[in-house]
Order: structure tokens, then sequence, then C-alpha cells
């Protein structure tokens, strides 16, 4: 597409090659505390979608942006190049994970250069090199000699289709499919690698309350995986089979548990299973954790309430998890919804024990009181506040202490695949695990075998070593790393990419990191976010980094839709970046996407809208090599004085919208200039300085989206040098008084409008309009400070509104009615200076002279109309 002379790809063509060639994006090594803007990076699956797209035309505006502003900016970008996906296409394809892989990344590298993402490709890292990898294993000898690493047997997701285990938060949805391959999820009990995450659970919680930059969604999440719980943990004592633990965080309702009730899984209910026919039914086909309602069966156990001595009956309940708590609890139908629910079907007593106050006991047959209260029907107990009596009931209760318990697990990391960074262990018959040393590390991969199963057990020659501490034989661990472990720590790699000798230059990361602004897909705000805090806190704790989080602020981008759904392959409604590239231009793209919605939310795709960007940007081309300042006549007028205002308005107003991140205020805010410096020039000749200034603002404004029309449009402006080292424009202009200036005008132009559709008014002769008297806006003033009930008395204190009689009475009642809208905006001799320098752009779109007026100096039939803000119009055929 071409259009007008703007040849899209001629412009990109010409400066993305001289952006390379002045190697532009280049961040010096020396340069201390820069802004560091990172977007997460991709894996490379072979070609970009509209996300990739979004996700980094984001952090490159960003990144241009706070360059314009004079900041040193770090924007790198690299691979996250190990995993299945990789090694399921080799194995399809009969090649290898890795050439497979740089494949991928030599189409990813380029498309991204043809939109003209302003990366440091000197600093790329592709986490499937040995150069990379070397550094995880050095990693996890650190952890290991730290005390954070464990291996022992556990219970694991097993991907039967992938043939590898998968962290919990890898299985997705009631089903448990597989995050990667959607296939269902099955347990199986293995010797696993795991890096004790739950040394840091409280500090990992703590530090979300200080990381105000991040979406509280994002932290809400993070605080709900944690899981962190304060309660007691107390022991019963079930029939035949001794002591089981149980926790609770209401210990004040113990008076009323009625039931006790196990995991299906929990060693009690498995033995039970073997023994009984209906209980093995119900633990291995009927249990659904997942299900709708809590669900379960009675066992011909009691347990015996270890305060009250009571004898409860046991049941096996699928609501009940074995990685939540201890897989054993105390049910209080009474006082918690879900046991409620299930001794209802049951048929389990139901007892109230906490009440709002002694005298008002609740019913709680129908349904659970689940608020603290005062505690009811529990002995000496009685008459104390829910918070005492758990302290109590806990100190004066042998079997019972006060205890923490988390959601979170220890983070697995085995991983029974080729495509990842191989664990640095070897198991000698004589020594057990051994650490191998960091002198022999990269333990690099060796040559992909297709074969089912982890590849690396069928790699005799590579699995079978030497044993570092005896040197008899040894076995390498044939498992590999979780690929959540590379992306745990590469923004720190980013800072000394080139370092051969330590994983990340220190002096250098201390004064980078942390990151400034993370962009990415809310996808990873589990999973990704929560390891790279946890590894930023050990580097800290055992390398020196000053900095205890990774990332400052964060921004979890929304998804590009097509006609209302996710684009994906399956759905048929992928739209291609390049063909939109080819069509439109990278710019087009960039702007589109950018001005559609905040980055935050989702937005639909539309061909009408890039469309509709592309024919902007021709104008805006045609605009600036249209203006030749030698020929511009224009006089220094009201009207460039009007037109200078709304320049100055626009840089404050779209600086603040930058600086939010909110790109689509920002973009509106430079289109809406381009069209009033179109007006401006259609109504008269414009003056060629106000003009040329209005020019150069919105080139520089729309630099940081798009960059490459930005370049040319700078040159032939007569700019120097590359536009993305451009001082960013300044204003002084008072973004609330520019807005209430802008709302004054835009409501008057349509109220124009309005009167003459309505009146039927073809040539309009005269439109005059009438600015309000000054007492109005006294009385206005009055109402919006005001407390007391009745504004019209307050105002008819004032001796100057008092005298306008009927008309201050009438317009108080109208003040009155309408008080909760209120608010004051400009003054009287701003608003009507406003209008009279506006007036052109009346006088344009209705080709009639326009004159502002006092309202003193305007017939009175007319000017008892006009109001602060809202002036009366008077039009003459």
């Amino acid at each position: 597409m071409n259009q007008d002379g703007y040849d899209h790809q001629s412009v990109e063509q010409r400066w993305q090659a001289a952006w390379d060639d002045d190697r532009v994006y280049r961040t010096p090594d020396s340069v201390s505390d820069p802004t560091y803007v990172l977007g997460m990076y991709p894996y490379p699956s072979g070609k970009l979608h509209m996300g990739h797209v979004r996700n980094y035309t984001i952090t490159d505006a960003y990144a241009r942006f706070r360059r314009m502003q004079g900041d040193n900016v770090l924007h790198p970008m690299g691979w996250d190049a190990f995993g299945l996906p990789a090694e399921n296409a080799a194995k399809e394809r009969d090649t290898n994970p890795r050439d497979w892989t740089f494949d991928c990344i030599d189409t990813m590298r380029g498309q991204m250069e043809s939109m003209g993402f302003g990366y440091d490709w000197e600093r790329e890292i592709t986490t499937c090199t040995p150069e990379y990898y070397k550094w995880n294993q050095w990693l996890f000898r650190r952890l290991y000699e730290e005390g954070l690493v464990e291996q022992r047997d556990a219970e694991v997701n097993w991907c039967p289709d992938c043939e590898t285990v998968l962290a919990d938060e890898q299985v997705e949805g009631e089903a448990e499919l597989c995050w990667r391959c959607d296939n269902p999820v099955e347990q199986r009990e293995l010797e696993q690698w795991f890096l004790k995450i739950t040394e840091y659970a409280d500090e990992l919680l703590d530090d979300l309350e200080a990381l105000d930059g991040w979406p509280e969604s994002v932290r809400q999440m993070q605080r709900n995986w944690i899981g962190r719980q304060y309660g007691t943990e107390l022991t019963f004592d079930v029939e035949g089979h001794g002591p089981v633990e149980a926790f609770t965080t209401r210990v004040d309702t113990i008076y009323g548990a009625t039931f006790f009730a196990l995991a299906p899984d929990h060693p009690i209910s498995q033995t039970l299973a073997a023994e009984d026919d209906e209980i093995h039914h119900f633990v291995h086909h009927e249990a659904d954790p997942d299900g709708d309602e809590p669900n379960g069966i009675k066992t011909s156990l009691t347990a015996t309430n270890p305060v009250t001595g009571q004898e409860i009956p046991v049941f096996v309940a699928d609501f009940v998890l074995s990685d939540v708590g201890t897989g054993a609890l105390m049910g209080v139908p009474g006082h918690d919804t879900r046991d409620h629910a299930f001794a209802s079907k049951m048929g389990v007593e139901i007892i109230p024990v906490i009440a709002p106050s002694e005298d008002a006991v609740p019913d709680v047959s129908e349904g659970a009181y689940t608020d603290d209260g005062v505690l009811v029907n529990s002995d000496s107990y009685n008459g104390l506040d829910s918070e005492t009596a758990r302290d109590e009931i806990t100190a004066d209760t042998d079997v019972a202490e006060k205890t923490t318990q988390y959601r979170l697990r220890d983070w697995g990391i085995s991983r029974q695949r080729y495509w990842g960074t191989p664990i640095p262990v070897v198991r000698c018959n004589d020594c057990g695990p051994v650490l191998v040393p960091e002198s022999e590390l990269p333990v690099e991969l060796p040559a992909f075998i297709n074969t089912t199963g982890n590849p690396l057990d069928a790699a005799d020659e590579w699995k079978h070593t030497a044993c570092p501490e005896c040197g008899g034989d040894a076995v390498r661990e044939t498992d590999t790393m979780d690929t959540f472990v590379d992306s745990s720590w590469y923004f720190l790699r980013y800072v000394s990419p080139d370092r051969s000798d330590v994983p990340f230059d220190l002096d250098r990361s201390n004064d980078w990191m942390p990151v400034d602004q993370y962009v990415g897909g809310i996808e990873h705000a589990v999973m990704h976010l929560l390891y790279s805090r946890f590894i930023t806190k050990v580097l800290s704790d055992t390398e020196g980094l000053e900095h205890r989080e990774p990332f400052s602020n964060l921004l979890a981008q929304g998804m590009v839709q097509l006609d209302g759904s996710k684009m994906s392959k399956s759905k048929g409604n992928v739209v291609s970046p390049q063909r939109i590239i080819e069509e439109y231009g990278a710019d087009t793209a960039r702007l589109f996407i950018m001005q559609a919605a905040q980055p935050e939310r989702a937005f639909d795709w539309t061909e009408e809208g890039v469309r509709s960007t592309y024919v902007f940007l021709t104008r805006l081309w045609n605009l600036v090599n249209s203006f030749d300042p030698a020929t511009a006549a224009g006089d220094d007028d009201s009207v460039a004085a009007y037109v200078r205002a709304e320049i100055d308005a626009t840089i404050a107003v779209a600086t603040e919208e930058y600086d939010s991140l909110t790109f689509n205020i920002a973009l509106r805010e430079a289109q809406g200039l381009v069209r009033t410096l179109r007006q401006y020039a259609e109504y008269t000749d414009p003056h060629a300085e106000t003009f040329e200034y209005g020019l150069n603002t919105v080139v520089q404004l729309l630099a940081p989206v798009a960059p490459h029309i930005a370049e040319s449009l700078h040159e032939t402006l007569g700019g120097d040098g590359y536009i993305v080292d451009v001082a960013w424009p300044t204003s002084d202009a008072d973004r609330s008084f520019a807005e209430k200036r802008r709302r004054l005008v835009q409501n008057t132009r349509e109220d124009v409008r309005q009167i003459i559709d309505v009146a039927g008014i073809d040539n309009p002769k005269q439109i005059d309009v009438v600015v309000a008297p000054e007492w109005k806006y006294q009385a206005l003033e009055i109402a919006v400070e005001s407390d007391a009930p009745n504004v019209i008395s307050e105002i008819m204190q004032i001796p100057e509104i008092r005298s306008q009689g009927d008309a201050a009475a009438s317009y108080g009642q109208d003040l009155q009615a309408e008080r909760e809208a209120l608010s004051v905006g400009l003054a009287r001799t701003d608003e009507y200076d406003a209008l009279e320098a506006a007036a052109w752009l009346i006088e344009r779109e209705f080709e009639a002279p326009v004159t502002v007026i006092e309202a003193a100096a305007a017939e009175q039939s007319v000017s008892k109309k006009a109001t602060p803000g809202r002036p009366a119009i008077d039009i003459q055929e």
C-alpha cells in the first residue's frame, strides 16, 4: 500500500538499516543507573504473533520515551529457548531441537527487526546455549551449598503424553490438563530435585506490600498461591490408627466439631480403601476435589475431640486436600459453609457455638454463621470472644499448638526431557549424589537421540562418567531443569552477557537493577514472577546483590482478540504481523495496537482500524511535506496563540500519559493536535513558527510508537541526528486548566451544531456567543463549596447576587437541583478569553462570523440563558 508519497516500505527499511549501521540502540557498559525497560522474553516458536507485537511495542515505546526524556535506557531482548515444544517438534521432523530452535530464533529476530524494535542486540541471550545454561548449573550448586536444594521421593504431576513432570502451576483447569498439550495429567511417585522456595515464603508474601508498582490482581494471585494461614494444629485420636494431626484457623469453634474428615490419599484412607470395597470405589472412582459440591463416604471409625473428649464419626471426603494443611480436618458445619453443605448431605449434627452475642444464638440449620463472635455451647469458654478463645483453648490443650501453614510447596525442578539444562549431579555407588565441580561446568547436552521417554537416558556414553570425589564409576543425573529456572534470573544476564567468568557483573547489577518497567502476560503472574523473586532474594543473600526484588513496576498487558476471541492457531483467527507490515507498515501496526486500548485491556483487532491508522500517517506525512516555512506568511494573531496553547496542552497531557503507560490517551492527544494543525492550515495562512512548532511536537510525540515515519519527518523538518536522541518537548501548561478550556470549546461547538440542526438554519449570517455574568460564577462557587442544606439561602447572602432578584432565585433553584453534579470550571475572564481564541474554529465549521459577547452587552433574553461553562448562543439567519 502506498498513498500520496508515503512509501512505508522504503521509509522503514531505510531507517532500520541506519539504526543498525550506527548502533543507535547500544547501551554502553559504563552507564550508571540506567532506566531498565524489559519485556518478558519469548519462546522461539517460529513466528511472532500479535500478542508479541503488543508486548514489545509497549516496552519499545516506553524505552524510546524515557530515552527522549534524557535517561540512559537498557532495553534488551533474548530467547527462552529451552522447552518441550522444541523437543516434540524435533521428534516430529526427525531433526534436533537445537537446529529447530535456532531456525525459529532467526525468523523471529528478523520479524522483530522489521517491527523497528530498538533493542540492544549486542546483549542478546539464548538460554539453550552452554554459555547461558552453565550459569543455571552454577546457580544449582550455590543453592545446594546454601541448603536450598533437596532430593526426595514425591508424588508428582506426570504428563504421559509429554513424558515429563509438571509443576502444580502447569496443571490447568478442573480437568487437570497439561498446560502444553491439553492432555490429562496423572499422579506418580518419583525421586525429584526441589528448590526450597518455602524457606522464603514469609518474605515473598510480606514484600508484596511494597510492590505498589504491580497490579493488585497479580499481588493477590501471589498471596493466594503462597497461602499463609495462622492457626492451630491439634491431635485427634483416630480409633485403631492413633494420633492424627489436623490444622484449623478456627479452634474457637472446636465445640461444634461434629465430624472428622480425611483426604482420599491420606494414609488412613488408603488403608481403609484396601480393606473396604465401598471406600475403595469412592477413593478411586468418585472422589472429585474440583466438583461443585463436597462428597464423601462414612467410615466405621471415630475420632476423639481432644478438647471435648467427644467421639465423632470419621469420613473420607474429597474436599480435604493432602497438600493443604495436614490432609485431615475437623468438620464444624455450624460455622463453615463447605462443612455445612457436607454435613447436611451426610446427615451429621450441626451445632452453633459462635454467636453475635450470648443472647443471639444463630439458627445454623439452613446455613453456617462464619463470622467471629462470642462462644456459646462451649462449656467454660462461653462468653469469650473468638480471638481470646483461640488463644485460651490452644494454651489449655496439651495436644494443640499455634502454627502457620502455607499453600506454597517447594519448587520441583526435575524434568524427564532432553531440551533443558542438565542438572550438575552424578550418582556414585560409594559417594551417593555428588555435585559436578564448578571448574567442569557446563555439563553440556549430548547429541539428541530421537527416542521415547527421556533421551538423556539413552545417551550411554554421556551418561556414564567418573565420580568427582572418588574417581569411581558414576552415572550422570538424566533429569533436566524446569525452564522456569532459566527465566528466574535472565534479567541479570542482560547486564553483562559478555562475562564468561561470572553469571552477572555484581557492580553493574547493583547499579542497574531492579528492572524499572517489566511487561508481560498475566499468565505468568504466579510461576515466573514468584520464582524470579525467590532467586533474586537468594542472590541477594549469597552474592551481595543489593536489591531483593527484581521488578519495580509491572504491566500485565491484555490480549489481542479477533471478533471477541483470543487469537490462536487452533481457532484459525490469527492475523499475521508480517502481512500487516508488508501491506501497511510496522508503524501502522504499532500505532493501531497502542491507540486501540489501555495496555492492560484486551482489544479487538480490526482491519478497518488498521486502514484508518494508515490513512492518518499518510495525512501526517503530507501535512509535514507540504509545509514550507519560507512561504508561510500568516500573522502571529489570536488564532496562532490558540494553536500554541493547544500545542502546549498536548505536550503536558501526552507526557503525563506516556509516563503512566496509558499510551492510547497520549496518542489521542497527538492525533488531536494533527487535526488542529490541519484545521489551522485550512482556515488561514499559518504563522510559520507556530505551525513548525506544532509539526515538530507531533512528530516527537509520535516517535516512541511510530519511529520510522518520525525519523523521516524529523529530517524533513530540518532536525539533526536521530529523533530518539531529540529532547522530549516540554510545556508549562496546566493540564486541569487546559482540559476545562477544551471542554468549554467542545461543548460550545456542539451547542451551535444542535441549534443549527434543530432550527434548520442553512446559512447562518452571524453567531454570537454570550458569556454569563460574574454573579453566576460567584453563585456556582458558593454552591460547590457550601455544606449548607439549602444553597439558595447561602448565595442570597451575597449582596451582588441578591440584587439580581428573581434571576438569582431561579439560578439558585437550578444549582440546588443539580448540586451533586456541580463543579467549578474556568473563571469568567478565562472563559471569555478561551471562547474568543477558539472562535475561528466555529467560523471555519459554519462559515459565519463569530462574536464573543459579555452578558451585559447582549440582549437580556439571550444573556439570561448563559451559565458558567455553558455560554448562550444567538444565531442570526
